[in-house]
């Protein structure tokens, strides 16, 4: 039987409270919670054990980014909430959204290039050697959520340039015009400040937190096929996955 400890309320600056505070609450909304409101400012400090200044300090912040909506007569609701998109398997943007709504496309750009070396080299091509330059703005329902920079690989590439672009994942066309399935992805993810291109065509301030996806997806024998660097908006989608401790 384990020990029991004595629970204390945690000190420091109120700044330091409001961010705790202000994590806690975060992810309760991204989780669903307080469809009908959140509590009052003196509730949610004893719920948490704080004053209602370090309350107030974290409603505060979870209202600059956009996040609750506050007045005197209305109370405290949730302006928006973000999109699930899981990082455990490899499904393109309409394949994860399917049940939330329909996924379009705007293609910018579609045309063969010179791939740059590094490019080249990470989907092993002969340098100076082609490859199929895609840049699409992705929505879901009139909402642009990520603006996507895709190099193909030229073989598969070429046959996807008279697939319909506009309605479809790359993933699913990739697996269509070259008869294989997708194996794997190598991805990074950063985040990154909106320069003022990608906030207008995004639709969000300049400056404002974008996550970047670098991803490089081979099929099921190993060979890189698409690489893809993927500006995602911080403020509508949250990354998620599930992680296990090594039993070495």
């Amino acid at each position: 039987m384990a020990p029991r400890t004595e629970a204390v309320t945690i000190t420091g600056p109120r700044a330091d409270r409001a961010r705790r505070v202000a994590d806690v609450l975060r992810q309760q909304i991204h989780a669903g919670a307080y469809a009908g409101g959140l509590p009052s400012e003196s509730e949610l400090a004893a719920e948490f054990f704080v004053s209602r200044n370090s309350i107030r300090e974290a409603l505060t912040a979870l209202k600059n980014e956009g996040l609750i909506e506050r007045g005197p007569k209305i109370g405290t609701h949730v302006a928006q909430r973000k999109y699930d998109h899981g990082l455990d398997a490899l499904l393109g943007l309409k394949e994860t959204f399917k049940n939330l709504g329909e996924v379009r496309n705007e293609v910018r750009a579609a045309m063969p290039v010179a791939a740059p070396p590094s490019v080249a080299s990470r989907l092993r091509l002969q340098p100076g050697e082609s490859a199929i330059f895609i840049e699409r703005l992705r929505y879901l329902g009139n909402l642009p959520l990520s603006l996507d920079v895709t190099y193909l690989a030229p073989d598969v590439g070429a046959e996807i340039l008279h697939q319909p672009l506009e309605t479809n994942d790359l993933f699913a066309l990739i697996e269509q015009v070259s008869g294989q399935r997708l194996g794997s992805a190598a991805l990074a993810l950063e985040a990154i400040s909106a320069d003022a291109h990608s906030a207008a065509t995004l639709q969000v301030a300049d400056g404002a937190a974008l996550l970047m996806l670098e991803r490089l997806t081979s099929l099921d024998d190993g060979r890189p096929v698409d690489l893809e660097y993927i500006r995602i908006r911080g403020d509508r989608i949250t990354m998620r996955g599930n992680m296990f401790r090594s039993k070495e």
